[in-house]
Order: structure tokens, then C-alpha cells, then sequence
């Protein structure tokens, strides 16, 4: 699903992106509901970037990629936690893109995610290379989800993915 989000941009630069894990449900200018066989997943696009809320019988799992005032965690480039019977892990990264190949990654991602069921894209008025994208699936007995944010003013794309599923138990 593809919409166009009526805000400013909020955060302007991929080094004011923050995460965080376990904030409570933020404004959102668009969401995207999943049921994924027994998970809930709610895509948020919010003004400063992104929030996932994930839900199964196990308990709840909120994940806030955006520009969090007072926020003193950066983008992480991974984390890997257990929570309860979860297992969680986060990677980013940034792509520096030319000019001349920012537009058609930025279309290429766009298409992508605007026509899969389980994708939910926003595009920033002023420019529509300025944008962020969600994409969730699930895979055996975890949940994955993908995003994208796009910064063209500086050629900068934030792409992040994360997997979270049934903490394996060892056994002795």
C-alpha cells in the first residue's frame, strides 16, 4: 500500500534516527494490519520515521526506528536480545547513493513495497524520493520485517531488517 503522508518531514537526516524496543504505540499517519498465522503485526509509518507492533499469544514486541526526542540510543548497526520466550535481532545500515541513482533506487523500492500485500510505503510531500517503507513476512516460526528510509537531500538510504521469533531452548 502506497500513501501520501500529509507532514513535514521530521527527521531529516539518517543521524537523527533513534531505535528503540518496548515504546508504547505513537501517532501514526498510516498503518498496515497483518495477521501472519498467529502473529499480529501493525506497520506504523509515523511522522519521524517507523513503528512495528507485534502480537502473539507470548506477549508483545514494539520496535521504534525514528527521531525520538531525549532518545540517548542512536541507530544501533545490530542488536541481538532476548526478551521472554523471544529471540530478537536488528540490523541497519546506510547506503550513500549518487544523484543519479537515487531516483531509481528509490522507485524500485517503492514499487516494491506498494505492491506486496504485506508493504506499507509513505511518501513525504516536497520530494517523491523522500519516503519510508515497511515491508513484514513470516518465516517458519518468526516474523521478519524490512524498512527503508529514504534522506535524497543527502543521497542517503537507511535500510533496516529485523527477525524476531520462538527463543530455541538448548538442550543438555
Amino acid at each position: 500500500m502506497l500513501t501520501t503522508l500529509t507532514t513535514s518531514y521530521t527527521d531529516t537526516r539518517a543521524a537523527d534516527l533513534a531505535w528503540a524496543l518496548g515504546r508504547e504505540p505513537l501517532p501514526a499517519l498510516a498503518t498496515l494490519d497483518l495477521e501472519l498465522t498467529g502473529s499480529k503485526v501493525q506497520l506504523r509509518l509515523l511522522g519521524a520515521s517507523h513503528q512495528v507492533l507485534l502480537e502473539e499469544d507470548r506477549g508483545i514486541c514494539s520496535e521504534t526506528v525514528a527521531c525520538l526526542p531525549g532518545s540517548s540510543t542512536p541507530l544501533p548497526l545490530g542488536v541481538a536480545k532476548q526478551m521472554g520466550e523471544w529471540e530478537y535481532e536488528f540490523a541497519a545500515r546506510v547506503e550513500v547513493l549518487s544523484p543519479g541513482s537515487f531516483g531509481g533506487r528509490a522507485q524500485e523500492l517503492l514499487a516494491l513495497v506498494s505492491d506486496h500485500p504485506h508493504g506499507l510505503a509513505g511518501v513525504f510531500p516536497g520530494s517523491p524520493h523522500a519516503f519510508t517503507a515497511m515491508l513484514a513476512q513470516r518465516r517458519e516460526n518468526q516474523v521478519h520485517w524490512r524498512t527503508w528510509h529514504a534522506y535524497p537531500q543527502d543521497g542517503q538510504l537507511v535500510m533496516t531488517r529485523t527477525r524476531v521469533g520462538v527463543r530455541v531452548r538448548e538442550t543438555v
